[in-house]
């Protein structure tokens, strides 16, 4: 892998590491998953790391089609995408982002008591929690830029390290409960949430450029 491949695989690692935020997650699995069998967390592990990535997969091979189906410029996506990026990193460094995924889960703890036969793998945790509109943005984003197939490759293969990493973190869940502590996250998510916040307006100039040809 030359250089330039290897810069890009390293951005859009970042880029999805951050937006779709492994930390950040598992407390929100263990709370969903908390009272249920080993073989069950297990389970809704696998399958929500799976669906989310067959999500964003598809989104990213056939993002840019979609959108000129639709008659979006890819600038315009670039953009928009930016801004929703931003707003993201916003949420995250003053900790809304955390709170909003607390309640979510707690709505569906609420809704299904009987938590060793919900399934939760789908709903919420492959959507929105993994693959949401900010992932789905910053993979279609990430692959708008690619010009060759081994780039392509190379955004690909980040979002299969980001997900094989999501996967690990939801199956570690509960040890990493007690070494991390409410602190520790919360100072990890308003970091990630600065160096995303810089990544998004990377978007937003770039899709600038493009609009007006600078």
């Amino acid at each position: 892998m030359n250089s330039e491949l290897m810069a890009l695989f390293v951005s859009s690692f970042v880029t999805l590491f951050v937006v779709i935020d492994p930390p950040g997650c598992v407390p929100i699995f263990s709370s969903l998953t908390s009272g249920t069998s080993a073989a069950h967390r297990r389970s809704m592990a696998l399958r929500s790391v799976l669906i989310a990535s067959g999500v964003l997969v598809a989104f990213a091979l056939g993002g840019e089609a979609f959108l000129g189906a639709l008659g979006i410029s890819l600038a315009a996506f670039k953009i928009a995408g930016g801004v929703m990026v931003f707003l993201i990193a916003i949420d995250m460094v003053f900790e809304k982002r955390t709170q909003r995924r607390e309640s979510r889960a707690e709505g569906v703890k609420a809704a299904a008591p009987d938590l060793e036969a919900e399934d939760i793998s789908v709903f919420p945790m492959a959507i929105p929690m993994l693959a949401g509109p900010g992932s789905i943005a910053s993979v279609m984003l990430l692959s708008a830029r690619t010009d060759s197939l081994a780039a392509e490759a190379a955004v690909l293969a980040a979002l299969v390290a980001v997900m094989a990493l999501t996967l690990l973190s939801l199956l570690a869940a509960a040890p990493i409960m007690k070494f991390m502590g409410a602190k520790f996250e919360g100072a990890l998510t308003r970091l990630l949430g600065v160096v995303l916040a810089a990544l998004a307006a990377q978007f937003v100039v770039d899709g600038i450029k493009q609009s007006f040809s600078l």
